[in-house]
């Protein structure tokens, strides 16, 4: 499928975008190569291929959450807030942002 200048011109009118004369014509050119693409991917066999919600919906390994030996351990609260500058019962104190 191919895109017009005066199809891009309709298209940024009607969503109200301020395109320049001179940017329809390259833009014109750049939806033109987008659908090209799109109607490439309309040429792959999905067949028996089952939808997926999202790339990344796998069960990741977990592992048991322990408190660790050591300098960089827990279990040494006034190690970690030692260098803020304001807190309290061994929490950092921040200025309210929300009201």
């Amino acid at each position: 499928m191919s895109i017009d200048k005066e199809t891009v011109r309709k298209v940024a009118k009607l969503a109200r975008i301020a395109e320049p004369e001179q940017r329809l014509e390259p833009l014109a050119k750049e939806l033109s190569g987008i659908l090209g693409w799109i109607e490439q991917l309309n040429e792959v066999d999905i067949e028996g291929v089952e939808a997926m919600a999202s790339a990344v919906d796998v069960k990741l390994p977990m592992r048991e959450d322990v408190l660790q030996d050591g300098p960089t351990g827990g279990g040494q609260p006034e190690n970690v807030v030692a260098n803020a500058p304001k807190t309290e019962d061994h929490f950092f104190v921040v200025p309210k942002v929300v009201e």
